[in-house]
């Protein structure tokens, strides 16, 4: 699920220490003592600042100590990725049941049996 928006850093929500400031997508003046979720599958983006971004969206970044980060990013992502992470997970497990490691595809054909 993802956009043209999207960094494509690989990872769609992430628990990281909030920046004193986000200037032009780059963090400014150090980091604070708190922790920010930040969820591009919600509509977030990195490069924001906490003041650029929705009043919905800053309710879901929050401002956690370290501990409290932690359960928030799993109580996230459990209430809302896990069910869409199940197909993709489903559908690895059944390619890598059709392909056992060791036999070699090609464009899903196997090459040992020529079929």
């Amino acid at each position: 699920m993802k956009n043209q928006d999207q960094t494509g850093l690989g990872w769609t929500v992430v628990l990281r220490r909030r920046p004193a400031r986000i200037v032009e997508g780059r963090a400014e003046g150090g980091y604070t003592d708190v922790y920010e979720l930040v969820c591009c599958e919600c509509g977030d983006h990195p490069y924001l600042d906490y003041r650029e971004v929705s009043p919905e969206l800053q309710q879901i970044r929050g401002l956690y100590p370290i501990a409290a980060g932690i359960a928030a990013y799993e109580r996230h992502v459990s209430r809302y990725h896990r069910r869409q992470a199940a197909p993709a997970q489903a559908e690895r497990r059944n390619r890598r049941a059709a392909h056992p490691p060791g036999r070699a595809t090609l464009a899903g054909r196997d090459l040992a049996s020529n079929r």
